[in-house]
């Protein structure tokens, strides 16, 4: 290869040997400041994550996709969500969810209902027994929050935490939202509700 040609390949790469432009389909390699931000982002989220679900398992016995489950149940009306709707604002895959839900349904802070005019479409509603779980275990997640996340940074920071990642949510929503017209919505809440059976 003439010298000429692999040093333009190899330029700007910040990894030895991996030529830009060429694995990464075209895209720039990250730079510096690109590179630490998404650093930031990732490893402050896992670490973030981590410390406030070892407390919500060790003071609460629940794990974090469980309590977000029920904050987000507890929000909706009638405290009832279908199960492609919660999909979207959970963590999880969606068998994961389905199991969640299932594990959260015996522990009697559950409930799967059926549609009554349409049997494909299935909801999951938090019972008077989910409610006051979340609740007992409201003031370790908000301690936790606070904690680890809210108390280290200013209002004006706060603000661009939100206003730089919610478009980035937006997207992502929007795009998880697309699949499930494709697919459609009954029929994502059908996958969503016979995996269990099929990974049990």
């Amino acid at each position: 290869m003439p010298y000429s040609l692999r040093a333009q390949l190899f330029r700007r790469s910040p990894y030895p040997g991996v030529m830009a432009g060429t694995e990464s389909g075209g895209r720039a390699p990250l730079t510096t400041a690109e590179m630490e931000a998404w650093h930031a982002l990732i490893r402050s989220a896992n670490r973030i994550v981590r410390r406030l679900e070892a407390e919500l398992e060790a003071e609460q016995g629940l794990t974090l996709p469980a309590y977000e489950v029920l904050a987000h149940l507890s929000e909706a009306p009638e405290r009832r969500l279908r199960m492609s709707d919660l999909a979207a604002h959970a963590v999880l895959t969606p068998s994961g969810l389905t199991r969640l839900v299932d594990k959260l349904a015996r522990e009697g802070l559950v409930e799967r209902q059926r549609c009554g005019a349409d049997a494909r479409v299935v909801y999951a509603c938090l019972t008077d027994s989910g409610m006051q779980r979340l609740t007992t275990a409201y003031p370790t997640h908000l301690r936790g929050v606070r904690e680890h996340f809210i108390d280290w940074l200013t209002p004006q920071q706060q603000a661009a935490v939100s206003d730089a990642l919610t478009p980035i949510i937006d997207a992502c929503r929007e795009a998880a939202e697309q699949c499930a017209a494709a697919d459609g919505d009954a029929s994502c809440d059908e996958a969503l509700d016979g995996a269990v059976a099929v990974e049990a």
